[in-house]
């Protein structure tokens, strides 16, 4: 295989979190999705007494579910027969799972599904989350991203089509998005969940508010399954959809937290979307890529991602893409290179593309009481 390493999440022990007879009825994708949604429940301080379960769901994004599972069956079936394939092989495998776990565990018995557009599913999740509070369907979602596709038969699959960074000496090297050297993505796995409640609701119980979610935008290129159109004038059509329903202009955007795989057609492109949408206004925007020191969580990234703006807006912070060493013609603005910056943020872009010619844009807001 061409591409050799990835960003693994190495100290995860499924013991500490599970009991053993549930380990085997869990791939580790959903094992991530569970521990995250538990700290960001906790973080929440929701509590049985403090909402309606009723009225709460759980929307999740994965990209791919669990490929663990699906490769382990395979390899049974293949070499012991049918008789020898679990009877949690499918429950384990299926991309929604994780969000019934989550909902059985929180006792989440509002809306519930799982959104799967490749490396955009998170971002779509938080946005149809969005939607499902604005409507009136929930005051609470859980929401967010998961994916554990640090594996033998996903990493083959990616590789084949050239997709993964070649890096395999210098791995802490290998993500750097709009470098000039960049050549494709590091691997990588995880989850990211936030707790999204309508604000009427948040204030009457006391919640801790790390930020206002005050648009959304989805687009489809419609161009091609891998790569994205010239330009990037999808992504641009869905951060411009995502300002317009935040009545929000481009020069009034603090923080750009980019899609920014490291690999050579989507920086590009991005670039040329950001141009598009913010004009004049890119010389004083700070963006960076929260890929560059975690890989590519493909479904989950996005997740994590919210997390880093909501972070970034509390804490007046924004970190390095790392390993911005050569500069690239095309990739000329200002990606935060190396060194993180304290800024005030008051609004903050989350930007997600995935294969198919999925875009999704999600804008954060400063909460003032």
């Amino acid at each position: 295989m061409s591409s050799k390493i990835a960003g693994q999440v190495s100290d995860f022990n499924p013991e500490e979190y599970f009991d053993k007879k549930d380990i085997k009825k869990l791939d580790i994708y959903t094992q991530f999705a569970l521990v995250a949604a538990r700290e960001a429940v906790k973080d929440a301080n929701l509590t049985d007494d403090n909402y309606d379960s009723f009225r709460a769901g759980c929307i999740i994004g994965a990209g791919i579910g669990g490929i663990w599972t699906f490769q382990e069956e395979t390899a049974k079936f293949i070499s012991k027969g049918p008789r020898r394939v679990s009877p949690f092989f499918i429950p384990k495998m299926i991309s929604n799972i994780a969000a019934g776990h989550i909902a059985i565990e929180h006792k989440l018995k509002g809306i519930n599904f799982n959104v799967s557009s490749a490396c955009a599913s998170a971002n779509h999740a938080i946005g149809t989350s969005l939607r499902a509070i604005q409507y009136g369907d929930a005051d609470i979602i859980v929401s967010g991203g998961a994916e554990g596709a640090v594996n033998p038969m996903a990493l083959a699959g990616f590789a084949a089509m050239k997709a993964l960074s070649t890096r395999n000496d210098e791995p802490q090297k290998a993500s750097r998005p709009f470098d000039k050297d960049r050549d494709g993505f590091v691997m990588g796995e995880g989850a990211g969940m936030i707790v999204m409640e309508e604000l009427e609701h948040a204030l009457a119980r006391g919640a801790k508010i790390y930020a206002e979610i005050v648009g959304y935008g989805a687009t489809c290129d419609a161009y091609h399954v891998t790569a994205p159109a010239d330009g990037g004038e999808g992504s641009a059509r869905a951060i411009d959809a995502a300002l317009n329903e935040a009545t929000l202009s481009p020069e009034q955007v603090d923080y750009f937290n980019a899609h920014g795989t490291s690999t050579p057609l989507n920086d590009k492109n991005e670039t040329a979307a950001i141009k598009t949408i913010f004009g004049a206004h890119t010389k004083d925007l700070a963006i960076n890529s929260t890929k560059s020191m975690v890989g590519h969580m493909l479904g989950a990234a996005a997740g994590v991602e919210a997390i880093v703006c909501c972070l970034s807006i509390r804490d007046s912070k924004i970190h390095a893409t790392i390993n911005a060493e050569t500069p690239d013609p095309n990739c000329d603005l200002n990606y935060t290179p190396n060194n993180p910056i304290e800024r005030n943020v008051d609004i903050a872009i989350s930007n997600s593309l995935g294969f198919g010619g999925h875009n999704s844009a999600v804008i954060f807001k400063k909460y003032n009481k």
